[in-house]
């Protein structure tokens, strides 16, 4: 007759059966980090943290992150009224930049002095690529930033497609891989987990300033120094000279991006500023995301109204006019925009729809 196993040997096999059951349960309910991940989130597969910052450098303990060097002086030149026609500074007295109110030379000057450098973050998915980055770049080239030193650093899903450029004096590009989505909502949104990484792992060490602009966007005119600044926002083109009740805020109670009443409309197509408060900002933002996914909630107009919110308690040092991302396709005529700096590119949907 057959002997029994002993009843220590029953016991490690049970133990064995556990441990392989509760590692199963783990890996499908929790992330590679131990976070609760819900059913269906973007954020369930184990590589999907590293690979957002995919060519990243290895972060060095011995180096020391950048700070900003105070530049409110050179704000103090500004000539707040060069333009009765447009505000010209908000409430707290942030100013409101428009042409004529400064002096770029000076600007310039100042921030060479300070050794100043900027990133300049675009994402450049699917086939936004094809469609945008190139006009993006050239331009880019040509109007901003022009004599300080500056990182591209482009988040495609096809890092071997970004064309090669010729770049200028100080002016350098990374190409990050990240992961695609299906919807340019979900792009659009989550993003800010990435920037929030690049700036940790690699651009707080190297450049004091970060600006994140939307790739369907064409320079035009100068972008310089003087839109830099400790927190940086831009007046939505379509908002600027409508009623707060017009404004789209976000009016769901469920959303986190919710607001029943705020200061102005900010277009998500650019911000920036020093990179702390950058990384402040796409962290709100990403939290914010994050919980109404959670709630089966999507904000009205998904990152812009969280980054609304955002900027309503906690307000920018200082806003950018329409000048600085304006829509010359369906806006036409406007006295108060002399200069179109950077201008929304027209829609390539022939490329976009394939």
């Amino acid at each position: 007759m057959r002997k029994l196993a002993s009843p220590k040997l029953i016991a490690f096999l049970a133990m064995c059966c556990f441990g392989f059951f509760f590692k199963s349960f783990k890996s499908s309910y929790f992330g590679p980090n131990g976070e609760v991940v819900e059913s269906g989130d973007e954020f369930d597969a184990p590589d999907r943290q590293e690979e957002e910052v995919r060519g990243a450098e290895p972060v060095d303990p011995t180096r020391k992150k950048i700070q900003a060097v105070n530049m409110s002086s050179v704000d103090q030149t500004l000539n707040f009224l060069a333009r009765p026609d447009v505000p010209t500074q908000t409430p707290w007295k942030a100013p409101i930049m428009w042409e004529g109110m400064f002096d770029g030379a000076v600007y310039d000057k100042a921030h060479r002095e300070a050794n100043t450098s900027v990133a300049l973050t675009v994402f450049a998915v699917g086939r936004y690529l094809e469609a945008y980055l190139k006009n993006f770049i050239i331009s880019a080239e040509k109007h901003f930033m022009i004599g300080i030193p500056l990182t591209y650093y482009i988040f495609t899903d096809t890092p071997e497609d970004v064309p090669e450029f010729v770049l200028g004096p100080d002016r350098t590009m990374k190409v990050l891989y990240t992961q695609g989505h299906s919807r340019w909502q979900d792009i659009s949104m989550m993003r800010m987990k990435t920037l929030s990484q690049i700036i940790d792992k690699e651009i707080s060490y190297k450049h004091p300033y970060v600006f994140c602009l939307d790739v369907d966007s064409i320079f035009e005119a100068r972008f310089g120094t003087e839109a830099l600044g400790e927190s940086v926002t831009v007046l939505h083109s379509y908002y600027y000279t409508v009623k707060q009740e017009a404004f789209t805020y976000d009016r769901n109670p469920k959303s986190k991006a919710y607001m029943e009443t705020g200061d102005y409309y900010y277009h998500a197509a650019l911000f920036g500023g020093t990179w702390p408060n950058v990384k402040a900002l796409v962290e709100y933002c990403y939290n914010g995301i994050m919980e109404d996914k959670k709630n089966n909630v999507e904000a009205l107009w998904h990152d812009e109204s969280h980054l609304n919110k955002y900027f309503w308690l906690h307000k920018p040092t200082k806003l950018l006019s329409p000048e600085y991302s304006w829509d010359a396709i369906s806006l036409k005529d406007r006295k108060d925009i002399h200069v179109a700096r950077m201008i929304w590119a027209k829609k390539r949907y022939d490329v976009l729809r394939g």
